[in-house]
């Protein structure tokens, strides 16, 4: 396992190729139900008016707890704390520019609000660990060390109708600055 600072990307990361497993978002609307935020309250994303950034992850690591064994061998897997702390870091811009940022992974909302709070983020973190939101919208999966989880991509919604999705998602930490360029470009 490489042993870099979680926070940064180790060289050599085998970069994510588009399987057109996100193809069918385009247009589509985001499922009618709630899920639970850090903040403790629960959001339905389909019922927000307006902008919503919806960056989808797959597992945030903890500080001397290791990553499962071949992580950095599975294209677009590790950067979970780098692109979220990247979104912390543009998430004034992103508000200026008429949108709202959420985070969601399958893990606890107890394993969030951790996360949420070492990392000092600004927005809620939502959590789907009974996977229904990724099977309504049949987002991307993979399984390592007995886990199913969520492939990296990006879900921008106009009151509930997906406009853009990025997928796939490399480097995970310069992605922020793509959303906000997408964000200016439709606002021009």
């Amino acid at each position: 396992m490489n042993e870099a600072p979680l926070t940064q990307l180790p060289a050599n990361l085998p970069v994510p190729e588009d399987d057109g497993a996100c193809a069918h978002l385009l247009g589509s609307h985001l499922p009618d139900l709630s899920l639970v935020s850090t903040s403790g309250y629960h959001i339905n994303l389909r019922h927000r008016q307006g902008l919503t950034v919806l960056y989808v992850y797959p597992l945030t690591a903890r500080p001397g707890v290791p990553l499962p064994n071949g992580w950095d061998e599975i294209p677009g897997a590790r950067g979970c704390t780098p692109e979220s702390c990247a979104f912390r870091d543009h998430h004034t811009e992103i508000r200026q520019l008429g949108a709202e940022v959420f985070g969601l992974s399958t893990q606890s909302t107890d394993y969030q609000r951790e996360v949420r709070e070492r990392l000092h983020l600004s927005f809620d973190l939502l959590t789907d660990e009974a996977f229904t939101f990724t099977e309504v919208l049949s987002l991307p999966t993979f399984t390592v060390a007995s886990m199913r989880l969520l492939r990296r991509v990006t879900i921008i919604s106009n009151s509930g109708v997906i406009e853009r999705v990025f997928y796939p998602i490399f480097p995970p930490d310069r992605h922020p600055a793509d959303v906000v360029s997408y964000l200016k470009t439709r606002n021009a």
